[in-house]
């Protein structure tokens, strides 16, 4: 699989993107890398349906309506917010994925935070039979497995990898697949110092760490500040980010390199995992809020 890879100077330091983003229209970046096993598996297992679980705009549930679609699995989304039902018309990422065929459940998030007990999963057993399960966000081993496919043996000579993290998943392929000469910093996209367990859990090399600071808030969370820069961005390189995950990877990257933290003489690797889809619910956000739009014009 040819993967498309662009390099970028900033104040001096060169940067390799490795344009994860544009595997598949659909089933973008990390998400290709996470259900590639695991629809492989649910095959093996003769299972004919695909369940999983998100939030209103989540890049995972519309992903696996499109590979669902595509492989001929029938897909249920678990989603977190009743008061959406009503709003899937409103919603791209919903719209989007009902068109791909899926049906949802609309649950509490009193519910939702309930949706790996057994009770929970019991009940799904008995109203789905024949069904494979995906995590919220798709990390498990077979999305490791996956996801330790991002590099490849040319990528073994640069001194930094960098790249968002959400639930740890992408990272701890990355790290796996890296050589122990090289350092992986990954920028989360959430508040919470359970990712570094959640890393480890997976992860099988030490040669890692989480840049703290960048993440605007909180999940889902943005400023002005990084809006610009993303929109900035993008005329400057011709290369979109997502206001989630790697628009404040990007912006950590470049405020790094003017605290000297990244050399010139350094070679560093930034994984761009996709996550585009997003940007037009986060623009209706931000119209509400009377910001500034995310706008890729050339």
């Amino acid at each position: 699989m040819n993967v498309v890879e662009q390099i970028i100077t900033f104040e001096g330091v060169s940067i390799k993107i490795k344009r994860e983003d544009l595997l598949h229209p659909y089933v973008s970046g990390n998400k290709f890398r996470k259900l590639k096993y695991n629809l492989i598996e649910a095959k093996k297992l003769k299972r004919d349906t695909l369940i999983t679980f998100g939030g209103a705009f989540s890049n995972h549930i519309l992903a696996t309506a499109a590979a669902g679609h595509e492989n001929n699995f029938k897909t249920v989304g678990i989603i977190r917010g009743e008061e959406l039902s009503e709003k899937i018309d409103q919603n791209p990422t919903l719209k989007k994925a009902a068109e791909f065929g899926m049906n949802f459940e609309f649950v509490t998030r009193e519910e939702y935070r309930k949706k790996t007990t057994n009770e929970f999963l019991d009940n799904l057993t008995k109203r789905y039979n024949n069904f494979y399960l995906l995590p919220e966000g798709g990390t498990n081993s077979l999305a490791i497995k996956g996801c330790e496919e991002i590099l490849n043996k040319d990528d073994l000579t640069f001194n930094h990898i960098c790249c968002a993290v959400g639930t740890g998943g992408t990272i701890s392929g990355i790290i796996n697949s890296s050589s122990s000469n090289q350092k992986v910093w990954g920028f989360p996209a959430l508040k919470g110092s359970f990712l570094t367990e959640d890393i480890r859990k997976f992860a099988n090399k030490d040669n890692w760490e989480l840049v703290e600071g960048f993440d605007f808030g909180g999940y889902g969370k943005v400023s002005e500040e990084l809006i610009f820069f993303i929109n900035d961005f993008y005329s400057k390189y011709k290369i979109p980010l997502d206001p989630v995950y790697t628009g404040k990877m990007m912006f950590g990257v470049f405020e790094n390199i003017k605290k000297g933290f990244f050399k010139k003489e350094e070679k560093i690797l930034v994984i761009h995992t996709g996550g585009l889809q997003g940007i037009d619910g986060m623009n209706i956000a931000l119209k509400n809020k009377n910001y500034n739009l995310i706008q890729f014009n050339d």
